[in-house]
């Protein structure tokens, strides 16, 4: 059986032979936690190009190239698909840079434009996709069932971890409870598009005027879903602190263009929905560290743990808060290390 690195290897030679790219220098660039990777192809004429490579192109590539179609008929700038191969999970798009929002953070540069538009992005998807869109996008709902099926691997990989026990059934149907009474007046109404994954790390800074200066980079996860959920995703970032007066100023921002909203119901909406992504970021760092040995993402729970406590003490999580005393005192909360023999 021939090895499967030289098989993938050959199909990829392939794919950039088929366009015109045989010759092109391939710089691997860093990932993420998913499967997927990427390549800078650098063309002889000195023009760059990425490579795209995914395991799952019916879960990845299919819906990326669907939902970047949608986004960019909206006015928001996305990579564009230049080629692909969706039966091998490979594409080619066009290359977005380096300046991520992170990097120019890191290296200093303010904050305020680019949350500014970061959350006029948003605005502008809010405001809605084209008619049609929904039955073109065959993508999940994130209703209060998936949104509970999503923050129970909290208990399945941390809890039994953190205590040294798994919960029993009760334990874990009065867990599934608890956020159904918080989930479903968050549910409640009209679904928008939710890119799931939008933060810093996720955006790009573009030549380009107005709100297509920030290019979105990774949507491929996206549902129909409470539109509050991309907002806090951005302002309670798992891996960077975002300053409290930066974050409400975003909020306010972001309830101006839409002066119909209930404010007062589009925070409650993002301390639930912040909560439950908390929930769930704090198991998949752990599981990845466990699993994968990947201890990196760790420096980062003190952090969630810390946006999700801040959740928890609202009125509005009382019941999830109700819970997590019951079963987890704060103790086995964020004081909770991985091993260092995993």
């Amino acid at each position: 059986m021939a090895d499967l690195s030289s098989t993938r290897e050959a199909e990829i030679a392939a794919f950039l032979a088929a366009n015109g790219l045989a010759e092109a220098v391939r710089e691997p660039l860093a990932g993420d936690a998913s499967a997927r990777r990427y390549e800078r192809l650098r063309k002889a004429d000195g023009g760059t190009l990425i490579l795209v490579d995914t395991p799952a192109p019916a879960d990845d590539l299919v819906p990326f190239i669907a939902i970047g179609t949608e986004l960019a008929g909206i006015g928001l700038s996305v990579p564009t698909v230049i080629a692909s191969d969706v039966e091998r999970g490979l594409a080619i798009q066009d290359d977005f840079g380096s300046e991520t929002f992170s990097r120019l953070l890191a290296d200093g540069a303010d904050p305020q434009p680019l949350y500014e538009m970061a959350t006029d992005a948003l605005i502008v998807l809010h405001h809605g996709l084209p008619e049609g869109a929904a039955g073109r996008l065959a993508l999940p709902v994130y209703d209060p069932a998936l949104f509970i099926a999503q923050t129970r691997l909290f208990i399945d990989a941390y809890v039994p971890v953190a205590l040294g026990h798994p919960l029993s059934e009760q334990d874990r149907s009065d867990f599934d409870t608890a956020w159904r009474t918080v989930l479903e007046p968050v549910c409640a109404g009209a679904p928008s598009l939710l890119l799931r994954d939008y933060h810093v790390d996720n955006l790009m800074r573009l030549p380009r005027p107005a709100v297509r200066a920030a290019g979105l980079i990774d949507f491929q996860s996206a549902g129909w879903g409470p539109r509050a959920y991309d907002l806090v995703s951005l302002l309670e970032d798992a891996r960077r602190d975002v300053a409290p007066d930066l974050a409400d100023a975003m909020v306010v921002r972001y309830l101006a263009a839409f002066p119909d909203t209930d404010a007062a119901a589009f925070r409650r909406a993002m301390a639930v929905l912040g909560a439950a992504r908390h929930t769930r970021i704090v198991a998949i760092f752990v599981r990845l560290a466990l699993s994968q040995g990947r201890r990196s993402y760790l420096v980062h729970l003190p952090r969630v743990w810390r946006l999700l406590e801040a959740q928890l003490a609202k009125p509005e999580l009382g019941p999830v808060a109700a819970w997590f005393d019951r079963h987890l005192p704060p103790e086995d909360r964020a004081a909770f290390v991985v091993p260092e023999t995993i």
